[in-house]
């Protein structure tokens, strides 16, 4: 592969301490796809929120990603981000803030992700009145589907076209619409439009069986990783820590121990980006090593830990794996 200027530069200036961490768990994950493995990539925090799609949207293009687990806020954010963009407020000197200025900033319609503000009318409200009218139409023919797909309806439809504020080249979750890609998300009801269904569900206007459950999430993982996980294996590319991570890697020990099928293959990759520490008893801070108690990763499943700010970290890792 003939690198690009921020691959060169990664690989001339990165030698040591969570630098070269950064390098070896690059090079891994590109060793595991050119032996032909699979790779789940899963997303906590506010990483949709802070753009990642910008990188995100072209590891799915190119195929250096088959499966993704996020939270529901990462699902429903790049769609905000693609349609209000324009509208976002950013406050760099968010560590300076009042009760009063926080206060001030929801009043006018900001709810605040460290520094920067989500437009609730322009972002919540326009996705708001286009979702109700999929979820309103599954259900008055009967259907049941999962959150992401029905996210994925939206943006086929094309019934947001006009309301775009970024290149939709741009969003990963149109990338992954486009792909139809295998999106995992557990804990759905812990987001905005997870509340708004919700809201619907109390009002008498939807039913809660319109929406299939996170139950349901795990069963269709579990086939989904039976049917790949053969030859070089699934690696697990995990950004933070929380249900995003913690949900997705148990479907191994659960097909082994709870289903007896003990050929099923461990996860075949790991890598963690992570500012939590192991002194908690903190999941997302555990090493990987402990993964190997649970079932979970095997003796000699490439394990690496990049102890550091996802934000800036994977970016730089899907550079390096798209070669720029």
């Amino acid at each position: 592969m003939n690198r690009g200027p921020i691959s060169q530069y990664i690989q001339h200036h990165f030698r040591h301490f969570n630098a070269a961490a950064l390098i070896d768990a690059s090079k891994g994950y590109e060793t595991h796809l050119a032996e032909g493995g699979k790779m789940m990539i899963t997303l906590a925090g506010a990483m949709s929120t802070g753009e990642l799609g910008l990188s995100l949207a072209e590891m799915i293009r190119q195929d250096k990603v088959q499966i993704i687990s996020c939270t529901g806020a990462n699902l429903e954010e790049d769609v905000m981000n693609l349609v209000a963009h324009d509208h976002y407020k950013r406050v760099p000197n968010y560590r300076d803030l009042s009760p009063q200025e926080e206060w001030d900033l929801l009043e006018n319609g900001f709810n605040r992700v460290t520094d920067t503000c989500i437009p609730e009318e322009e972002a919540f409200r326009r996705i708001q009145s286009h979702i109700f009218k999929i979820w309103k139409d599954a259900e008055s023919k009967g259907e049941r589907y999962l959150p992401h797909e029905y996210m994925y309806k939206l943006l086929l439809s094309g019934a947001m076209k006009d309301s775009y504020q970024i290149d939709p080249k741009d969003s990963w979750m149109m990338a992954a619409a486009e792909k139809n890609l295998p999106i995992i998300v557990p804990g759905w009801e812990d987001s905005t439009m997870g509340n708004i269904f919700a809201s619907y569900c109390i009002k008498g206007e939807l039913k809660p069986s319109t929406m299939k459950s996170g139950i349901e999430y795990m069963t269709q993982l579990s086939d989904w990783y039976i049917k790949n996980s053969g030859g070089k294996g699934v690696g697990f590319f995990q950004i933070g820590g929380g249900i995003a991570g913690d949900f997705p890697i148990c479907v191994v020990p659960m097909l082994y121990q709870d289903l007896e099928m003990t050929e099923i293959p461990f996860w075949s990759y790991f890598c963690q980006i992570s500012d939590s520490t192991t002194s908690y008893g903190s999941y997302s801070g555990a090493v990987p090593n402990e993964k190997i108690t649970w079932g979970k990763l095997d003796i000699n499943t490439p394990k690496f830990i990049v102890e550091s700010d996802a934000s800036i970290v994977a970016p730089l890792i899907f550079a390096w794996i798209l070669g720029w």
